[in-house]
């Protein structure tokens, strides 16, 4: 007799035209993972009542409530329509400036790349996004380079080459096209996305189909280790389970082939400025959805109810000056940017979490002999100083992927 394998499991997900249209066919996506599990317990309700021979009358089984939890490590382009969903904002491509003449410059250990004309912040451009120039006649020192924004006017960027190489200073390069890299989503203030998928646990050992439809991404946490890969955890909210002996998501796109993101490859902002003693940060993405009430007469709840979308999370960092002791004792709001690698490379693949208004909530010191650590908590909040044609996101959270 066959035994299903893990190995041979294949985790399957598309997004569905709306709710109780379960997706079916091709057009899906294999999905990476070191785990996946998706299960459709009950609620359960067991007998109190006092009889003579002292025994249970038994138990009773009501609602069902699909759920699920897949446990990856984090690459570019893997998981960017699944946040866009949970951020309730599909990733679109980053903003672009075609036919501009910039001049590069260096800043102390950053370089600023100024406009002749134009503007960023008409064109959308944003602290924490990662850009390049992509066209123009530049030395090869500046093109393809993953340049992260850390402070930006209309005329002028002022960025960090992440990972740390040098530019060459030039002035006036015409016909320069300057571009956010890949995609970038964030939670909207208006003109919410409210996607449903179908995921799939197909078992092609026994030729059995778990399908679980009308599942919302409810959370994601990201862990990003100091030395390490950096990891992320799913979790999503459903209505239906559906076995059978067929595939339901049929030849659906291989999973992706970008690298793991390495924390110990990219840069940390905090409050505008590169710091270098962050020893590890987690952020938690959670939208608050849950199954919807019980009606009578129905086994299956009717829809995903959300809630506000909560952004948590904390970070470490050697005690090495009172910066960030400063920032929490005056409980000002701060901003938090992690740009995080596939590589060392000057256009590695990467992603950045960019939380532009904080608040830290804790500055707990480790001890022991070793270097003290300081636990800072946080809690993000929506930025009220941003905006269009401002110089940050008016947003709580904004992901951008470079492959996605």
């Amino acid at each position: 007799m066959a035994v299903a394998q893990g190995i041979n499991k294949k985790t399957v997900y598309k997004k569905q035209a709306g709710l109780g249209a379960p997706a079916a066919g091709s057009g899906g996506q294999v999905v990476r993972r070191t785990s996946s599990v998706f299960q459709a317990p009950p609620d359960t309700f067991e007998s109190n009542e006092i009889v003579s021979h002292q025994q249970s009358t038994g138990v009773g089984l009501g609602v069902v409530k699909p759920a699920g939890k897949i446990d990856g490590l984090l690459s570019p382009g893997t998981y960017g329509a699944l946040m866009g969903s949970l951020l309730r904002k599909d990733m679109t491509a980053g903003v672009s400036a075609t036919g501009a003449t910039i001049s590069v410059a260096a800043s102390g250990q950053n370089w600023t790349l100024t406009r002749s004309a134009g503007s960023y912040l008409t064109d959308g451009f944003k602290i924490g996004d990662v850009i390049r120039l992509t066209a123009g006649a530049f030395n090869a020192l500046n093109t393809q380079k993953n340049l992260l924004i850390i402070a930006l006017t209309a005329t002028v960027a002022t960025v960090r080459v992440v990972n740390g190489s040098a530019m060459f200073a030039e002035t006036n390069i015409a016909s320069a096209t300057v571009s956010v890299t890949g995609k970038k989503s964030l939670v909207p203030l208006s003109g919410h996305t409210n996607d449903y998928y179908t995921f799939e646990e197909w078992y092609p050992d026994l030729g059995r189909s778990e399908a679980y439809s009308d599942q919302q991404v409810g959370q994601a946490a990201l862990n990003l280790p100091a030395t390490g890969n950096a990891t992320i955890s799913l979790d999503t909210v459903g209505r239906i389970r559906t076995l059978g002996a067929a595939q339901v998501l049929t030849t659906p796109t291989a999973e992706t082939v970008t690298d793991i993101l390495t924390a110990v490859n990219g840069v940390v902002l905090v409050n505008g400025v590169p710091v270098t003693n962050v020893t590890g940060a987690q952020v938690t993405i959670n939208g608050n959805a849950a199954h919807s009430d019980a009606v009578v007469g129905s086994n299956v709840v009717d829809d995903i109810q959300r809630g506000r979308l909560a952004v948590s999370g904390s970070f470490t960092a050697k005690f090495d000056n009172v910066t960030l002791q400063t920032i929490f004792e005056g409980r000002s709001t701060t901003s938090l940017v992690l740009a995080v690698t596939e590589d060392a490379t000057a256009n590695a693949d990467f992603v950045v979490i960019n939380l532009p208004m904080i608040k830290l909530t804790g500055d707990t010191p480790d001890d022991g002999e070793k270097a003290v650590i300081r636990t800072y908590p946080f809690t993000a909040q929506i930025n009220g100083a941003g905006g269009a044609a401002l110089a940050t996101d008016q947003t709580i959270i904004a992901i951008q992927d470079s492959a996605a």
